[in-house]
């Protein structure tokens, strides 16, 4: 015989277990006693009825451990980890005025070395240093020659440190300047376009403008806070 949710609750009343439950219920007996117990679906009454009261024993513990408050302990409800100890702020506060101290010593006395900075220029990011070429695919207001300044500076690095903006560093602190080299076109793309036997063909030529900058300096000053 074949059953389903619907028969099932009406042998067994609401509380009834759906099919889906019996048959997980039922492969733990076909994993005790073999493959040849039997399916939810093509099962003996009483079989079912073993099944049902398995689980409904087994759902009135769970309901009276959860009133009770009593879980069981798993590797989600206790895990092994360590106590995170924050540090002393007042100690935090000293190392950091120490850092910062020693920082601005460094950048007063110039004894930082060959810096290099990501700066975020037309919608990219680029790792750059001093006398460095970037090629940009876009179009710039300024005129070949022309100074400008790149003001969205992500970081600046030395030997003995580095600075990383939240996201940005402040224009007091650094400055980034560049030089309009060159203002170009890319190399043409052809976008050919062909139907055969129908006399069709269409050609286009892609071409995007380019800028070329020349990066200048880049100087750090020592007002870190």
């Amino acid at each position: 015989m074949r059953f389903s949710d619907s028969r099932i609750r009406l042998w067994f009343g609401c509380a009834a277990p759906p099919l889906r439950l019996l048959e997980e219920q039922l492969s733990c007996f076909r994993l005790r006693f073999g493959a040849r117990a039997p399916r939810a679906r093509r099962c003996s009454k009483a079989v079912l009825e073993v099944t049902c009261a398995l689980y409904l024993e087994k759902l009135n513990k769970s309901l009276a451990a959860k009133a009770q408050g009593l879980i069981a302990k798993t590797s989600l409800t206790s895990p092994p980890w360590p106590e995170v100890k924050l540090p002393d702020p007042v100690e935090e506060a000293k190392y950091h005025a120490e850092v910062v101290r020693r920082v601005n010593g460094l950048i007063a006395a110039g004894q930082y070395g060959r810096l290099f900075a990501v700066v975020h220029f037309a919608s990219k990011q680029w790792k750059v240093t001093s006398e460095d070429l970037i090629m940009m695919d876009n179009i710039l207001e300024a005129e070949c020659g022309d100074r400008i300044r790149m003001e969205k500076v992500l970081l600046v690095g030395a030997d003995d440190f580095t600075l990383i903006g939240r996201p940005l560093l402040r224009k007091d602190l650094v400055r980034v300047e560049a030089t309009v080299i060159e203002k170009t076109e890319s190399w043409p793309k052809i976008n050919m376009r062909f139907r055969k036997r129908h006399n069709y063909q269409k050609k286009k030529i892609i071409v995007h403008p380019q800028t070329v900058l020349r990066i200048n300096t880049i100087e750090i000053f020592p007002c870190l806070s």
